[in-house]
């Protein structure tokens, strides 16, 4: 069974690899020698974009993106990299429209954005350090007063992680070629402007960029032709990390189901549910009909079919919370099995299979109400094997049993897991 080869490396967090520091290290020291060669310490060229006499940091910044975007899509639909597990910082709208003005204001006005003011800075450029020092101390106002906008910056403008393939419901490789086509007329573009109001004389320039623009147009094609790798593909090459006897164990995701090391028992669900310091997610993945007639409190109704459209709010949700823990359910344990493999196979931490599914939950909860009762005769796999007198969901009893009343005996399975870090962003 094949793996994706970049997965630990992507997954773990850095303290487990040493060495990534050295390597995060290299990229960060040539990256910023790249900026102050290409002369982006000095604020004139910088700023020279916005009279559209010199749009070198257009090209090179978009250029930069756009190559970038090529090889993790390229990567993923070879099977190398997991794209579920690359951080996709979360999408505030309205902030976002606001935070870009204000940078915009100030990288007109200033003449260097964040990262650009730190090559100028450690070049010892005196506007470089002053930008740097209103950088950080932008920095401290924001966090100082981000109190009094909380509201605003976590209501409607919130859509977590959000992907241009979310936006406009097309596959990926369609989004690639088109982010790419229009990054090459934005190049073209800047160069008319560079000639026409720059006075540049194009025939200077080096053609090796016509190669570049061709390399990046055939990899896009290729992110097309090839496609990315369904639920099925990421499945079928996922491993999983238990720790077993102290000893942490990679093992694929099939053996980790087969084994049973994901299967919770309902006393662990309880104890786990009045546990403060947790945020249990329950998905309910049967039949509308089975969940009205009952279910357990605080369960949200997710038919099966529906899973794959939570999983980017379940991604944001991991990443914002990260002590979030995820349990589906079923009537036995068929439906909620596959919602489980779908799950984990988009790189979401911490999901568990309720034991048994809500058969085994009224089993233990609901053997003295009078009101549930079994269902006579044979009952199919995955079918609920109780009777109820009314569809009153979660108000029964065995919905909503008190974990200080009941001490059940189980063996633990939740092993609390993180997704990766938030990682740094923005310009340079």
């Amino acid at each position: 069974m094949t793996i994706f080869p970049l997965q630990q490396f992507v997954s773990q967090a850095l303290s487990e690899n040493w060495w990534t520091y050295l390597v995060f290290g290299l990229i960060g020291f040539f990256f910023g020698f790249a900026l102050e060669i290409s002369g982006f310490g000095n604020s004139k060229k910088l700023a020279a974009q916005f009279y559209f006499k010199d749009l070198t940091v257009l090209k090179v910044m978009f250029g930069a993106i756009v190559t970038a975007m090529v090889l993790i899509f390229l990567s993923s639909a070879m099977g190398i990299l997991d794209f579920s597990l690359v951080y996709v910082p979360e999408t505030y709208l309205w902030p976002g429209i606001v935070g870009g003005v204000i940078m915009g204001i100030g990288f007109i006005t200033g003449g260097f954005c964040p990262g650009t003011s730190l090559v100028s800075a450690a070049t010892l450029k005196i506007d470089g350090i002053f930008f740097a020092l209103g950088v950080l101390f932008g920095i401290w106002g924001f966090g100082e007063t981000v109190d009094l906008y909380w509201n605003w910056w976590n209501t409607n403008s919130y859509y977590g992680r959000l992907t241009l393939m979310d936006v406009f419901h097309l596959p990926t490789g369609v989004v690639v070629l088109l982010v790419v086509l229009m990054a090459l007329f934005m190049f073209w573009g800047g160069e008319q402007l560079e000639r026409i109001i720059g006075k540049r004389d194009l025939q200077k320039e080096p053609r090796q960029r016509v190669f570049g623009a061709a390399a990046l147009l055939v990899v896009a094609l290729a992110v097309l032709v090839i496609g990315q790798p369904t639920t099925a593909d990421k499945y079928a090459r996922l491993m999983l990390t238990r720790e077993i006897e102290g000893e942490k164990v990679q093992m694929p995701a099939e053996e980790i189901l087969s084994g049973r090391y994901v299967q919770i028992h309902p006393g662990e669900l309880l104890d786990n549910l009045a546990d403060y310091r947790l945020r249990v997610v329950m998905l309910d993945v049967r039949d509308e009909a089975d969940y009205n007639l009952f279910h357990i409190r605080g369960a949200q109704h997710v038919p099966l079919v529906d899973v794959p459209g939570r999983v980017p709010g379940l991604i944001s949700q991991t990443t914002a919370t990260p002590n979030t823990i995820i349990v589906v359910m079923s009537n036995d344990e068929d439906a909620a099995t596959d919602a489980w493999r779908a799950l984990v196979a988009e790189g979401i931490p911490n999901v568990y299979i309720l034991e048994g599914g809500l058969n085994n939950w009224i089993a233990i909860f609901g053997h003295d109400d009078p009101d549930i009762t079994p269902t006579p005769g044979p009952v199919a796999d995955d079918d609920l094997r109780y009777t109820f007198p009314a569809a009153l969901g979660d108000r029964y009893d065995a919905a909503r049993p008190n974990p200080h009343e009941w001490e059940l005996e189980y063996t633990p399975r939740i092993q609390l897991q993180r997704r990766r870090s938030p990682s740094g962003g923005g310009c340079g």
